[in-house]
Protein backbone atom coordinates (compact mmCIF):
# COMPACT_ATOMS: atom_id res chain seq x y z
CA UNK A 1 0.00 0.00 0.00
CA UNK A 2 1.26 3.53 -1.03
CA UNK A 3 2.02 5.71 1.67
CA UNK A 4 2.44 8.98 1.99
CA UNK A 5 5.12 11.83 2.31
CA UNK A 6 3.18 12.40 6.02
CA UNK A 7 3.21 8.67 6.77
CA UNK A 8 7.57 8.06 6.51
CA UNK A 9 9.09 9.32 9.89
CA UNK A 10 13.05 9.06 10.09
CA UNK A 11 14.31 6.49 11.23
CA UNK A 12 11.56 3.62 10.44
CA UNK A 13 12.38 0.43 8.20
CA UNK A 14 10.03 -1.55 5.62
CA UNK A 15 11.07 -4.69 4.56
CA UNK A 16 10.46 -5.83 1.05
CA UNK A 17 10.12 -9.25 -0.26
CA UNK A 18 12.61 -11.46 -1.63
CA UNK A 19 13.94 -12.38 -5.11
CA UNK A 20 15.94 -15.14 -6.42
CA UNK A 21 18.22 -14.10 -9.50
CA UNK A 22 18.24 -16.84 -12.03
CA UNK A 23 20.18 -18.14 -15.26
CA UNK A 24 17.29 -16.86 -16.92
CA UNK A 25 17.21 -13.15 -15.40
CA UNK A 26 20.68 -12.65 -16.23
CA UNK A 27 21.44 -13.82 -19.44
CA UNK A 28 18.11 -11.70 -20.36
CA UNK A 29 19.17 -8.62 -18.89
CA UNK A 30 22.65 -8.89 -20.16
CA UNK A 31 21.52 -9.47 -23.99
CA UNK A 32 18.78 -6.81 -23.17
CA UNK A 33 21.00 -3.89 -22.33
CA UNK A 34 23.64 -5.17 -24.37
CA UNK A 35 26.14 -6.12 -21.46
CA UNK A 36 28.91 -8.73 -23.44
CA UNK A 37 31.53 -8.57 -20.19
CA UNK A 38 32.35 -11.75 -20.05
CA UNK A 39 32.43 -11.54 -16.39
CA UNK A 40 28.57 -11.73 -16.86
CA UNK A 41 27.78 -13.96 -19.28
CA UNK A 42 30.72 -16.61 -19.49
CA UNK A 43 31.32 -18.83 -16.91
CA UNK A 44 34.56 -20.20 -18.11
CA UNK A 45 36.42 -16.77 -18.66
CA UNK A 46 34.84 -15.61 -15.65
CA UNK A 47 36.24 -18.84 -13.61
CA UNK A 48 39.92 -16.78 -14.07
CA UNK A 49 38.76 -13.76 -12.47
CA UNK A 50 38.73 -12.79 -8.51
CA UNK A 51 35.11 -13.67 -8.46
CA UNK A 52 35.90 -16.97 -9.12
CA UNK A 53 32.90 -17.17 -11.35
CA UNK A 54 30.23 -15.12 -13.06
CA UNK A 55 28.81 -12.27 -11.36
CA UNK A 56 25.47 -10.28 -11.64
CA UNK A 57 25.28 -6.44 -12.95
CA UNK A 58 26.02 -3.90 -10.43
CA UNK A 59 22.73 -2.20 -12.92
CA UNK A 60 20.54 -5.75 -12.70
CA UNK A 61 21.22 -5.23 -8.42
CA UNK A 62 19.96 -1.19 -8.53
CA UNK A 63 17.03 -2.09 -10.84
CA UNK A 64 16.08 -5.60 -9.00
CA UNK A 65 16.28 -3.80 -5.32
CA UNK A 66 14.55 -0.52 -6.53
CA UNK A 67 11.71 -3.04 -7.37
CA UNK A 68 11.47 -4.60 -4.64
CA UNK A 69 10.39 -0.81 -3.06
CA UNK A 70 8.07 0.25 -5.09
CA UNK A 71 5.22 -0.67 -3.04
CA UNK A 72 5.91 2.10 -0.74
CA UNK A 73 5.38 4.67 -3.07
CA UNK A 74 3.52 3.06 -6.26
CA UNK A 75 0.92 5.69 -6.31
CA UNK A 76 2.53 8.60 -4.44
CA UNK A 77 5.88 9.12 -6.08
CA UNK A 78 6.62 12.09 -7.44
CA UNK A 79 10.02 11.68 -8.79
CA UNK A 80 13.51 10.49 -7.70
CA UNK A 81 15.60 13.75 -7.42
CA UNK A 82 18.66 12.34 -6.76
CA UNK A 83 20.48 8.53 -6.10
CA UNK A 84 23.89 8.93 -4.24
CA UNK A 85 26.15 6.73 -2.24
CA UNK A 86 26.06 3.81 -3.66
CA UNK A 87 28.31 1.14 -3.18
CA UNK A 88 28.60 -2.47 -3.70
CA UNK A 89 29.79 -4.48 -1.22
CA UNK A 90 29.66 -8.00 -1.98
CA UNK A 91 29.41 -10.30 -5.74
CA UNK A 92 25.63 -11.13 -6.39
CA UNK A 93 25.50 -14.13 -8.36
CA UNK A 94 22.76 -16.10 -10.35
CA UNK A 95 20.86 -18.08 -7.84
CA UNK A 96 21.64 -15.51 -5.30
CA UNK A 97 18.06 -14.34 -3.12
CA UNK A 98 18.46 -10.40 -2.55
CA UNK A 99 15.83 -8.50 -0.37
CA UNK A 100 15.79 -4.75 0.17
CA UNK A 101 15.30 -3.13 4.07
CA UNK A 102 14.51 0.46 3.09
CA UNK A 103 14.94 2.97 5.77
CA UNK A 104 13.64 6.13 5.76
CA UNK A 105 17.00 8.85 6.27
CA UNK A 106 15.75 12.63 5.86
CA UNK A 107 12.16 14.44 5.43
CA UNK A 108 11.78 17.48 5.01
CA UNK A 109 8.56 20.02 3.51
CA UNK A 110 9.42 21.86 -0.10
CA UNK A 111 7.46 24.90 -0.69
CA UNK A 112 5.38 23.40 -2.69
CA UNK A 113 2.43 21.62 -0.56
CA UNK A 114 1.55 19.01 -2.64
CA UNK A 115 4.35 16.76 -2.08
CA UNK A 116 7.80 16.58 0.30
CA UNK A 117 11.18 15.45 0.42
CA UNK A 118 11.64 11.81 1.88
CA UNK A 119 15.67 10.14 1.73
CA UNK A 120 15.58 6.44 1.51
CA UNK A 121 18.29 4.21 2.21
CA UNK A 122 18.22 0.94 0.47
CA UNK A 123 20.28 -1.91 2.61
CA UNK A 124 20.14 -5.09 -0.16
CA UNK A 125 20.84 -8.20 1.82
CA UNK A 126 21.43 -11.77 0.30
CA UNK A 127 20.14 -14.98 1.65
CA UNK A 128 22.87 -15.20 4.25
CA UNK A 129 21.74 -11.90 5.14
CA UNK A 130 25.39 -10.24 3.63
CA UNK A 131 25.45 -6.62 2.68
CA UNK A 132 25.50 -6.60 -0.90
CA UNK A 133 24.49 -3.49 -2.37
CA UNK A 134 23.34 0.28 -0.38
CA UNK A 135 22.02 3.56 -1.97
CA UNK A 136 20.56 6.54 -0.88
CA UNK A 137 17.60 8.07 -3.11
CA UNK A 138 16.02 11.42 -2.26
CA UNK A 139 12.33 11.70 -3.73
CA UNK A 140 9.33 13.55 -3.72
CA UNK A 141 6.67 12.00 -2.22
CA UNK A 142 3.08 13.21 -2.44
CA UNK A 143 1.68 14.54 0.25
CA UNK A 144 -2.32 13.43 1.74
CA UNK A 145 -4.28 16.25 1.22
CA UNK A 146 -1.71 17.85 -1.26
Amino acid sequence: MSKYWEDFEVGARYPTYGRTITEGDLSFFCAYVGYHVPLFIDEHAARKTRYGGRIVPSAMIMALSTAMTESLYRHTMVGQLSIENGKFLAPVRPGDSISTEVEVIFKRETKNREHGLVTFRDHVTNQDGVLVFQVDKATLVARRNG
